[in-house]
């Protein structure tokens, strides 16, 4: 955590901390420095799994478990802006977005992320990294969206419907992926129809037809994996 992440916090986070990832309140107030890296520093101390140098999607209600186990070693004002913190940084953020699961304190899987906190997550690192960047990060952000998508084993539309932001630009980046999504779809099922009428293994399809062996498997598997999804 970077001094520049202690200067200004919003409103303290709401109980349940992940719901930082939502927009927050435009008007920030100042910090306690001292005592909110104070906090964090104890959180290390007592939950390094979870708060050690690997940083991982908290599961719900870890700010009221907090209060209730250890009453006296934090006020409640202080903990609310130092995990609300460490919930808007980077690499929480891409914790948050590289995962399918949340933790408990002890570091053990608990329950499934959500696919819009997953969604969000990857478009606030994105952006981040692109304000930074010489490099168009756009490809790379289109891709992560796409296997999100994939991970979430939602249809398309409905994954849509429920990460759909009002920012232009997200809503732009979520319509591309889609739209790459679909375009591979189809391809997928062209490979697979030509294959499925050969009546030829894998093997002697790709060479036939000039097409790689590990991209028919894949579209194979794909479909493997869509039958035993239905």
């Amino acid at each position: 955590m970077t001094d520049s992440d202690l200067e200004t916090v919003s409103t303290p986070a709401p109980a349940d901390v992940p719901k930082v990832l939502a927009p927050r309140p435009t008007k920030a107030a100042p910090v306690n420095r001292d005592a909110v890296q104070a906090v964090l520093e104890r959180l290390f101390q007592l939950y390094p799994q979870m708060f050690g140098a690997r940083f991982l999607p908290m599961k719900l209600g870890v700010y009221q478990e907090l209060v209730a186990q250890h009453p006296d070693d934090f006020k409640k004002e202080d903990l609310k802006l130092a995990l609300g913190l460490h919930a808007r940084s980077t690499r929480y953020l891409e914790a948050v977005a590289t995962s399918q699961k949340r933790y408990d304190l002890q570091g053990q899987p608990v329950e499934d992320l959500s696919p819009e906190h997953v969604h969000h997550a990857i478009w606030e690192v994105y952006r981040r990294r692109q304000a930074r960047a010489r490099e168009n990060l756009g490809p790379q952000l289109l891709e992560r969206i796409v296997a999100a998508i994939e991970a979430s084993g939602l249809p398309a539309a409905e994954y849509a419907e429920r990460v759909r932001s009002q920012d232009e630009s997200a809503t732009a980046a979520l319509n591309d992926a889609l739209a790459l999504l679909a375009e591979r779809a189809a391809k997928r099922e062209a490979l697979l129809r030509a294959y499925d009428a050969s009546g030829r293994t894998p093997a002697e399809f790709g060479q036939m037809y000039g097409i790689d062996l590990a991209s028919i498997e894949q579209a194979l598997a794909h479909r493997q994996r869509s039958v035993k999804t239905d």
